[in-house]
Protein backbone atom coordinates (compact mmCIF):
# COMPACT_ATOMS: atom_id res chain seq x y z
CA UNK A 1 0.00 0.00 0.00
CA UNK A 2 1.61 3.36 -1.32
CA UNK A 3 1.39 6.05 0.70
CA UNK A 4 3.34 9.47 1.25
CA UNK A 5 6.10 9.59 3.45
CA UNK A 6 4.07 12.44 4.97
CA UNK A 7 1.45 10.01 6.31
CA UNK A 8 4.51 7.10 7.36
CA UNK A 9 4.53 8.52 11.41
CA UNK A 10 0.47 9.16 11.74
CA UNK A 11 0.07 5.20 10.39
CA UNK A 12 2.94 4.04 13.13
CA UNK A 13 1.09 6.26 15.82
CA UNK A 14 -2.38 6.13 15.10
CA UNK A 15 -3.77 4.76 11.92
CA UNK A 16 -7.28 4.70 13.14
CA UNK A 17 -6.45 9.05 12.48
CA UNK A 18 -5.94 8.06 9.14
CA UNK A 19 -8.68 5.65 8.25
CA UNK A 20 -11.16 8.55 9.69
CA UNK A 21 -9.75 11.38 8.05
CA UNK A 22 -9.12 9.56 5.10
CA UNK A 23 -12.99 8.33 5.01
CA UNK A 24 -14.23 11.71 5.34
CA UNK A 25 -11.44 13.01 2.17
CA UNK A 26 -13.20 9.87 -0.09
CA UNK A 27 -17.11 10.08 1.13
CA UNK A 28 -17.10 13.41 2.51
CA UNK A 29 -15.19 15.81 0.23
CA UNK A 30 -16.43 19.49 -0.31
CA UNK A 31 -17.00 18.80 -3.90
CA UNK A 32 -20.32 16.19 -2.49
CA UNK A 33 -21.09 18.28 -0.30
CA UNK A 34 -21.53 21.27 -2.50
CA UNK A 35 -23.19 18.82 -4.92
CA UNK A 36 -25.99 17.85 -2.34
CA UNK A 37 -26.47 21.03 -1.35
CA UNK A 38 -26.80 22.31 -4.79
CA UNK A 39 -29.41 19.66 -6.06
CA UNK A 40 -31.85 19.80 -2.73
CA UNK A 41 -31.40 23.27 -1.57
CA UNK A 42 -34.73 25.64 -2.20
CA UNK A 43 -34.15 29.22 -0.56
CA UNK A 44 -30.23 28.85 -0.36
CA UNK A 45 -27.10 29.12 -2.32
CA UNK A 46 -23.88 28.55 -2.40
CA UNK A 47 -22.18 31.97 -2.86
CA UNK A 48 -18.77 33.28 -0.75
CA UNK A 49 -19.38 31.02 2.29
CA UNK A 50 -19.75 27.20 0.84
CA UNK A 51 -21.73 24.71 2.64
CA UNK A 52 -19.02 22.35 2.28
CA UNK A 53 -16.95 25.21 4.56
CA UNK A 54 -20.03 25.48 7.29
CA UNK A 55 -20.06 21.68 7.30
CA UNK A 56 -16.49 20.95 8.21
CA UNK A 57 -16.32 24.07 11.09
CA UNK A 58 -19.60 22.27 12.22
CA UNK A 59 -18.31 18.65 12.29
CA UNK A 60 -14.69 19.85 14.32
CA UNK A 61 -17.12 21.03 16.89
CA UNK A 62 -19.65 17.97 17.22
CA UNK A 63 -16.18 15.82 17.04
CA UNK A 64 -14.93 17.94 19.84
CA UNK A 65 -11.70 19.09 17.78
CA UNK A 66 -13.05 22.57 18.30
CA UNK A 67 -14.61 24.04 21.38
CA UNK A 68 -17.18 26.36 19.23
CA UNK A 69 -17.84 27.93 15.49
CA UNK A 70 -16.63 30.79 17.26
CA UNK A 71 -13.19 29.18 17.76
CA UNK A 72 -12.75 27.67 14.75
CA UNK A 73 -13.51 30.87 12.78
CA UNK A 74 -10.74 32.24 15.00
CA UNK A 75 -8.69 29.16 13.71
CA UNK A 76 -9.50 30.01 9.92
CA UNK A 77 -8.92 34.14 10.29
CA UNK A 78 -6.34 34.67 7.50
CA UNK A 79 -8.60 32.56 4.91
CA UNK A 80 -12.03 33.29 5.74
CA UNK A 81 -13.27 35.88 3.96
CA UNK A 82 -17.02 36.67 5.59
CA UNK A 83 -17.55 37.30 9.25
CA UNK A 84 -18.38 34.68 12.09
CA UNK A 85 -22.38 36.31 11.82
CA UNK A 86 -22.53 34.98 8.32
CA UNK A 87 -21.32 31.37 9.37
CA UNK A 88 -23.83 31.40 12.10
CA UNK A 89 -26.80 32.75 9.51
CA UNK A 90 -25.96 30.68 7.53
CA UNK A 91 -25.86 27.58 9.25
CA UNK A 92 -29.56 28.62 10.57
CA UNK A 93 -30.91 28.14 7.12
CA UNK A 94 -29.97 25.02 6.25
CA UNK A 95 -33.28 23.05 5.52
CA UNK A 96 -34.33 20.02 6.60
CA UNK A 97 -34.36 17.85 3.45
CA UNK A 98 -30.43 19.20 2.61
CA UNK A 99 -29.44 17.39 6.23
CA UNK A 100 -32.02 14.52 5.36
CA UNK A 101 -30.07 14.24 1.88
CA UNK A 102 -26.71 14.60 3.62
CA UNK A 103 -27.67 11.57 5.59
CA UNK A 104 -28.99 9.26 3.34
CA UNK A 105 -26.48 9.55 0.11
CA UNK A 106 -23.18 9.19 2.19
CA UNK A 107 -24.92 6.45 4.01
CA UNK A 108 -25.46 4.50 0.68
CA UNK A 109 -21.79 5.34 -0.08
CA UNK A 110 -20.58 3.86 3.39
CA UNK A 111 -22.43 1.37 3.15
CA UNK A 112 -21.04 0.13 -0.66
CA UNK A 113 -17.74 0.37 1.23
CA UNK A 114 -18.60 -1.92 4.53
CA UNK A 115 -20.09 -5.00 1.21
CA UNK A 116 -16.81 -4.50 -0.21
CA UNK A 117 -15.01 -5.23 3.59
CA UNK A 118 -17.35 -8.26 3.92
CA UNK A 119 -17.87 -6.52 7.45
CA UNK A 120 -21.74 -7.15 7.19
CA UNK A 121 -22.98 -8.65 10.57
CA UNK A 122 -26.00 -10.85 11.37
CA UNK A 123 -29.12 -8.59 11.69
CA UNK A 124 -32.20 -9.22 14.36
CA UNK A 125 -33.97 -11.57 11.70
CA UNK A 126 -31.03 -13.87 9.35
CA UNK A 127 -32.83 -13.82 6.07
CA UNK A 128 -34.46 -10.15 6.16
CA UNK A 129 -33.29 -6.70 5.05
CA UNK A 130 -34.16 -4.89 8.63
CA UNK A 131 -34.54 -1.45 9.55
CA UNK A 132 -34.71 -0.49 12.97
CA UNK A 133 -36.43 3.56 13.53
CA UNK A 134 -36.68 5.64 16.46
CA UNK A 135 -37.34 9.10 17.60
CA UNK A 136 -35.53 11.59 19.23
CA UNK A 137 -36.39 15.05 20.70
CA UNK A 138 -32.97 17.44 20.65
CA UNK A 139 -31.97 18.36 23.95
CA UNK A 140 -32.45 22.16 25.38
CA UNK A 141 -30.80 24.89 24.01
CA UNK A 142 -29.27 27.65 25.41
CA UNK A 143 -31.60 30.02 25.12
CA UNK A 144 -29.96 33.36 22.73
CA UNK A 145 -33.07 34.21 21.25
CA UNK A 146 -34.48 37.13 22.16
CA UNK A 147 -37.78 35.52 22.86
CA UNK A 148 -36.77 32.95 24.76
CA UNK A 149 -34.57 35.08 26.93
CA UNK A 150 -37.51 35.30 29.90
CA UNK A 151 -38.63 31.77 29.87
CA UNK A 152 -37.74 29.12 32.00
CA UNK A 153 -39.22 26.25 30.19
CA UNK A 154 -36.48 24.66 27.90
CA UNK A 155 -36.38 25.38 24.50
CA UNK A 156 -36.69 22.67 22.50
CA UNK A 157 -34.79 22.63 18.96
CA UNK A 158 -36.60 19.98 17.28
CA UNK A 159 -36.55 16.32 16.72
CA UNK A 160 -35.10 13.90 13.90
CA UNK A 161 -36.16 10.34 13.30
CA UNK A 162 -33.26 7.92 12.58
CA UNK A 163 -33.19 4.75 10.67
CA UNK A 164 -30.85 2.12 11.90
CA UNK A 165 -29.31 -0.43 9.19
CA UNK A 166 -28.55 -3.00 11.54
CA UNK A 167 -26.63 -5.33 9.16
CA UNK A 168 -24.07 -2.71 7.83
CA UNK A 169 -24.50 -1.17 11.73
CA UNK A 170 -25.11 2.77 9.91
CA UNK A 171 -27.62 5.06 10.69
CA UNK A 172 -28.78 4.73 6.58
CA UNK A 173 -31.51 7.87 6.98
CA UNK A 174 -32.92 10.37 8.93
CA UNK A 175 -36.43 12.73 8.93
CA UNK A 176 -35.94 16.15 10.26
CA UNK A 177 -38.56 17.91 11.99
CA UNK A 178 -38.28 21.60 13.25
CA UNK A 179 -40.97 21.35 15.58
CA UNK A 180 -39.83 19.68 19.40
CA UNK A 181 -43.09 19.69 20.14
CA UNK A 182 -44.94 17.58 17.00
CA UNK A 183 -46.12 14.21 17.46
CA UNK A 184 -43.97 11.34 15.71
CA UNK A 185 -46.79 9.66 14.30
CA UNK A 186 -47.27 12.92 12.31
CA UNK A 187 -44.25 11.85 10.43
CA UNK A 188 -45.30 8.23 9.39
CA UNK A 189 -46.17 9.38 5.47
CA UNK A 190 -42.12 10.16 5.23
CA UNK A 191 -41.14 7.10 6.85
CA UNK A 192 -43.19 5.11 4.42
CA UNK A 193 -41.63 6.86 1.76
CA UNK A 194 -38.70 4.86 2.45
CA UNK A 195 -40.24 1.13 2.87
CA UNK A 196 -38.99 -1.08 0.53
CA UNK A 197 -40.61 -4.31 -0.73
CA UNK A 198 -39.73 -7.21 1.55
CA UNK A 199 -38.06 -5.53 4.39
CA UNK A 200 -38.56 -5.74 7.67
CA UNK A 201 -38.92 -2.75 10.28
CA UNK A 202 -38.93 -3.15 13.93
CA UNK A 203 -40.43 0.29 15.38
CA UNK A 204 -41.81 1.38 19.04
CA UNK A 205 -45.40 1.50 20.12
CA UNK A 206 -45.68 5.30 19.40
CA UNK A 207 -45.84 3.81 15.60
CA UNK A 208 -48.02 1.52 16.52
CA UNK A 209 -51.43 3.01 14.07
CA UNK A 210 -53.64 1.26 11.14
CA UNK A 211 -52.09 3.37 8.51
CA UNK A 212 -48.76 2.62 9.60
CA UNK A 213 -49.64 -0.97 9.24
CA UNK A 214 -51.41 -0.67 5.91
CA UNK A 215 -48.56 1.25 4.41
CA UNK A 216 -46.25 -1.85 5.02
CA UNK A 217 -49.06 -4.27 3.69
CA UNK A 218 -49.49 -1.89 0.30
CA UNK A 219 -45.62 -2.28 -0.07
CA UNK A 220 -45.58 -5.94 0.45
CA UNK A 221 -42.93 -5.22 3.39
CA UNK A 222 -43.02 -6.37 6.76
CA UNK A 223 -43.51 -4.88 10.58
CA UNK A 224 -42.52 -5.74 13.77
CA UNK A 225 -43.80 -3.10 16.14
CA UNK A 226 -45.09 -2.91 19.84
CA UNK A 227 -49.01 -2.66 20.61
CA UNK A 228 -50.16 0.65 21.68
CA UNK A 229 -52.50 0.84 24.37
CA UNK A 230 -55.14 2.73 22.06
CA UNK A 231 -55.30 0.18 19.66
CA UNK A 232 -57.26 -2.58 21.00
CA UNK A 233 -58.66 -4.65 18.50
CA UNK A 234 -60.43 -8.38 18.60
CA UNK A 235 -58.16 -11.36 19.85
CA UNK A 236 -59.03 -14.27 17.38
CA UNK A 237 -58.40 -17.69 19.06
CA UNK A 238 -56.87 -19.30 22.01
CA UNK A 239 -52.99 -17.87 22.99
CA UNK A 240 -51.16 -20.53 22.82
CA UNK A 241 -47.40 -20.96 24.14
CA UNK A 242 -44.93 -20.87 21.95
CA UNK A 243 -41.70 -20.82 23.99
CA UNK A 244 -38.94 -19.35 25.94
CA UNK A 245 -37.46 -16.27 25.48
CA UNK A 246 -34.44 -14.11 27.76
CA UNK A 247 -37.27 -12.12 29.61
CA UNK A 248 -39.75 -14.73 30.28
CA UNK A 249 -42.36 -17.23 28.29
CA UNK A 250 -43.70 -16.46 24.78
CA UNK A 251 -47.10 -16.48 23.60
CA UNK A 252 -49.45 -16.10 20.43
CA UNK A 253 -52.66 -15.27 19.20
CA UNK A 254 -54.17 -13.87 16.57
CA UNK A 255 -55.66 -10.09 16.47
CA UNK A 256 -58.14 -8.60 14.31
CA UNK A 257 -57.27 -4.81 14.06
CA UNK A 258 -59.96 -3.08 11.55
CA UNK A 259 -63.49 -3.36 10.66
CA UNK A 260 -62.35 -5.24 7.23
CA UNK A 261 -61.23 -7.70 8.88
CA UNK A 262 -57.51 -7.46 8.95
CA UNK A 263 -55.23 -10.12 11.28
CA UNK A 264 -52.09 -9.89 12.53
CA UNK A 265 -50.00 -11.85 14.70
CA UNK A 266 -50.07 -10.77 17.97
CA UNK A 267 -46.61 -11.84 20.24
CA UNK A 268 -46.92 -11.67 23.85
CA UNK A 269 -44.13 -11.88 26.14
CA UNK A 270 -45.26 -12.69 29.66
CA UNK A 271 -42.17 -11.15 31.74
CA UNK A 272 -40.34 -12.92 34.83
CA UNK A 273 -40.00 -9.33 35.99
CA UNK A 274 -41.75 -6.26 34.89
CA UNK A 275 -40.33 -3.60 32.71
CA UNK A 276 -39.36 -0.09 34.56
CA UNK A 277 -43.38 0.70 33.84
CA UNK A 278 -43.99 -1.99 36.04
CA UNK A 279 -45.60 -3.96 33.14
CA UNK A 280 -45.38 -7.76 33.25
CA UNK A 281 -47.08 -8.70 29.76
CA UNK A 282 -45.42 -6.75 26.81
CA UNK A 283 -47.21 -7.16 23.31
CA UNK A 284 -45.94 -7.14 19.28
CA UNK A 285 -47.54 -6.87 16.20
CA UNK A 286 -46.51 -8.40 13.37
CA UNK A 287 -47.35 -9.47 9.55
CA UNK A 288 -44.23 -11.45 9.51
CA UNK A 289 -44.46 -14.74 7.88
CA UNK A 290 -44.86 -18.06 10.22
CA UNK A 291 -42.00 -19.00 9.56
CA UNK A 292 -40.47 -16.68 11.80
CA UNK A 293 -41.51 -18.54 15.22
CA UNK A 294 -42.75 -15.80 18.14
CA UNK A 295 -39.51 -16.51 20.19
CA UNK A 296 -37.17 -15.48 17.10
CA UNK A 297 -39.42 -12.02 16.62
CA UNK A 298 -39.28 -11.58 20.35
CA UNK A 299 -35.37 -11.60 20.44
CA UNK A 300 -35.35 -9.07 17.56
CA UNK A 301 -37.73 -6.89 18.92
CA UNK A 302 -35.63 -6.80 22.14
CA UNK A 303 -32.32 -5.88 19.37
CA UNK A 304 -34.10 -2.68 18.97
CA UNK A 305 -31.74 -1.26 21.60
CA UNK A 306 -29.22 -0.73 18.80
CA UNK A 307 -30.46 2.33 18.11
CA UNK A 308 -30.97 3.45 21.80
CA UNK A 309 -26.82 2.71 21.59
CA UNK A 310 -26.05 5.02 18.67
CA UNK A 311 -28.39 7.63 20.24
CA UNK A 312 -25.96 7.60 23.25
CA UNK A 313 -22.99 7.45 21.24
CA UNK A 314 -24.48 10.67 19.57
CA UNK A 315 -25.31 12.31 22.43
CA UNK A 316 -21.68 11.64 24.47
CA UNK A 317 -18.79 9.95 22.32
CA UNK A 318 -19.66 12.68 19.66
CA UNK A 319 -21.40 16.71 20.69
CA UNK A 320 -24.51 16.12 18.06
CA UNK A 321 -26.81 18.02 19.98
CA UNK A 322 -24.50 21.84 20.16
CA UNK A 323 -26.86 23.39 23.14
CA UNK A 324 -25.71 27.06 21.38
CA UNK A 325 -27.23 26.28 18.29
CA UNK A 326 -30.81 27.51 19.37
CA UNK A 327 -32.51 27.68 15.67
CA UNK A 328 -34.14 24.43 14.67
CA UNK A 329 -32.71 24.54 11.80
CA UNK A 330 -28.92 24.83 12.69
CA UNK A 331 -29.74 22.29 15.43
CA UNK A 332 -31.03 19.52 13.19
CA UNK A 333 -27.76 20.51 10.77
CA UNK A 334 -25.52 19.80 13.74
CA UNK A 335 -27.04 16.90 14.62
CA UNK A 336 -27.15 15.36 11.22
CA UNK A 337 -23.30 15.79 10.90
CA UNK A 338 -23.51 13.73 14.29
CA UNK A 339 -25.52 11.41 11.73
CA UNK A 340 -22.70 11.41 9.69
CA UNK A 341 -19.74 10.91 11.66
CA UNK A 342 -21.17 8.26 13.39
CA UNK A 343 -21.15 6.31 10.57
CA UNK A 344 -17.50 7.35 9.13
CA UNK A 345 -16.64 5.97 12.55
CA UNK A 346 -18.79 3.02 11.94
CA UNK A 347 -16.94 2.20 8.85
CA UNK A 348 -13.69 2.45 10.90
CA UNK A 349 -15.31 -0.14 13.20
CA UNK A 350 -16.24 -2.29 10.54
CA UNK A 351 -12.71 -2.23 8.87
CA UNK A 352 -10.92 -2.75 11.88
CA UNK A 353 -13.99 -6.01 12.64
CA UNK A 354 -12.27 -7.60 9.91
CA UNK A 355 -8.48 -6.98 10.86
CA UNK A 356 -10.01 -8.64 14.30
CA UNK A 357 -10.91 -12.15 12.52
CA UNK A 358 -8.91 -14.92 14.07
CA UNK A 359 -7.84 -12.67 17.54
CA UNK A 360 -8.71 -14.67 20.30
CA UNK A 361 -10.63 -11.19 21.65
CA UNK A 362 -12.44 -10.79 18.51
CA UNK A 363 -15.70 -10.81 19.98
CA UNK A 364 -14.98 -8.03 22.18
CA UNK A 365 -16.74 -4.81 20.96
CA UNK A 366 -14.97 -1.91 19.88
CA UNK A 367 -15.50 1.04 21.75
CA UNK A 368 -16.45 4.31 19.89
CA UNK A 369 -15.56 6.06 23.12
CA UNK A 370 -11.95 5.34 22.77
CA UNK A 371 -12.06 5.68 19.41
CA UNK A 372 -13.39 9.01 18.83
CA UNK A 373 -10.81 10.47 21.50
CA UNK A 374 -8.14 8.94 19.50
CA UNK A 375 -9.52 10.90 16.87
CA UNK A 376 -10.35 13.98 18.38
CA UNK A 377 -6.97 14.59 20.18
CA UNK A 378 -4.99 13.69 16.79
CA UNK A 379 -7.16 15.52 14.43
CA UNK A 380 -5.76 19.16 14.86
CA UNK A 381 -2.16 18.05 14.96
CA UNK A 382 -2.74 15.83 12.00
CA UNK A 383 -4.80 19.04 9.84
CA UNK A 384 -1.40 21.26 10.38
CA UNK A 385 0.99 18.13 9.62
CA UNK A 386 -0.13 16.89 6.59
CA UNK A 387 -1.58 19.37 4.52
CA UNK A 388 -5.04 18.79 2.70
CA UNK A 389 -3.13 18.07 -1.40
CA UNK A 390 -1.94 14.89 0.18
CA UNK A 391 -4.98 13.21 1.73
CA UNK A 392 -6.68 14.22 -1.92
CA UNK A 393 -3.87 12.47 -3.67
CA UNK A 394 -4.45 9.79 -1.21
CA UNK A 395 -7.66 9.12 -0.85
CA UNK A 396 -10.03 11.80 -3.50
CA UNK A 397 -11.91 9.43 -6.05
CA UNK A 398 -11.52 6.05 -4.55
CA UNK A 399 -14.25 3.85 -5.60
CA UNK A 400 -15.68 1.48 -2.92
CA UNK A 401 -13.79 -1.04 -3.41
CA UNK A 402 -10.36 0.67 -3.51
CA UNK A 403 -11.13 2.14 -0.01
CA UNK A 404 -11.81 -0.67 1.50
CA UNK A 405 -8.25 -1.93 0.27
CA UNK A 406 -6.74 0.98 1.86
CA UNK A 407 -9.10 0.90 5.24
CA UNK A 408 -8.26 -3.03 5.69
CA UNK A 409 -4.39 -2.23 5.40
CA UNK A 410 -4.29 0.18 7.64
CA UNK A 411 -6.27 -1.58 10.05
CA UNK A 412 -4.09 -4.59 10.33
CA UNK A 413 -2.06 -1.97 11.84
CA UNK A 414 -4.00 -0.93 14.64
CA UNK A 415 -3.17 -2.01 18.19
CA UNK A 416 -6.50 -3.55 18.50
CA UNK A 417 -6.87 -3.86 22.23
CA UNK A 418 -6.35 -0.08 22.85
CA UNK A 419 -10.11 0.35 21.46
CA UNK A 420 -11.70 -2.54 23.10
CA UNK A 421 -14.83 -1.87 25.43
CA UNK A 422 -14.12 -2.61 29.35
CA UNK A 423 -15.61 -5.70 30.61
CA UNK A 424 -18.93 -5.45 32.27
CA UNK A 425 -19.13 -5.48 36.03
CA UNK A 426 -22.04 -4.98 38.16
CA UNK A 427 -21.88 -1.57 39.93
CA UNK A 428 -22.20 -1.32 43.57
CA UNK A 429 -24.72 -0.30 45.27
CA UNK A 430 -24.60 3.56 46.58
CA UNK A 431 -25.22 4.35 50.06
CA UNK A 432 -27.41 5.76 51.44
CA UNK A 433 -26.22 9.54 52.45
CA UNK A 434 -26.65 11.40 55.33
CA UNK A 435 -29.06 14.48 55.58
CA UNK A 436 -27.23 18.22 56.00
CA UNK A 437 -27.98 21.51 55.06
CA UNK A 438 -27.20 22.53 51.81
CA UNK A 439 -23.05 23.74 51.56
CA UNK A 440 -21.97 22.22 54.23
CA UNK A 441 -18.08 20.60 53.44
CA UNK A 442 -15.83 18.31 55.21
CA UNK A 443 -12.02 17.73 54.45
CA UNK A 444 -11.02 15.17 52.27
CA UNK A 445 -7.67 14.85 53.60
CA UNK A 446 -9.17 14.84 57.19
CA UNK A 447 -11.60 11.72 56.60
CA UNK A 448 -8.36 10.03 54.87
CA UNK A 449 -6.48 10.77 58.02
CA UNK A 450 -9.58 9.09 60.14
CA UNK A 451 -9.34 6.27 57.83
CA UNK A 452 -5.58 5.46 58.25
CA UNK A 453 -6.10 5.89 62.00
CA UNK A 454 -9.08 3.09 61.48
CA UNK A 455 -6.77 0.88 59.93
CA UNK A 456 -3.71 1.07 61.98
CA UNK A 457 -5.85 0.93 64.88
CA UNK A 458 -7.18 -2.89 63.40
CA UNK A 459 -3.26 -3.69 62.31
CA UNK A 460 -2.84 -3.58 65.94
CA UNK A 461 -5.81 -5.38 67.25
CA UNK A 462 -5.26 -8.30 64.35
CA UNK A 463 -1.31 -8.89 65.63
CA UNK A 464 -2.27 -9.09 69.53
Amino acid sequence: MVFDDVFARFIEESPVSIMFRGTLECIFSADRLDDIFSRHAVRQQNSTLLFSTCADMLSLVVLETRKSLHADHKARRKTMAVSVSAVYQKIARVEPQVCEHLVRDTAADCARVVEELDALVDGPLPGFDVRIVDGNHLAGTQHRIDELRRLGAAALPGQSLVVLDPQRQLLCDTIACEDGHSNERTLIPAILERVQTKQCWIADSLFCTLDFMAGFRSRQAYFLIRQHGGLKGELVGKRKKIGRGSTGDVYEQTLRIDKAGTEVRRITIVRDKPTDKGELEVHLLTNLPAKVSAVKAAKAYLDRWQVETAFQDLATTLRSEINTLGYPKAALFGFSLGLVLFNVLSLVKAALRVAAKGDADKKRNLSSYYLADEISGVHRGMKIAIPDHHWEAAFSGLTPKQLAGKLRWLASKVDLPRFYTNKWTPKRPQPKRKSGNRGNHVSTFRILQERAKRRAKAASKAKT
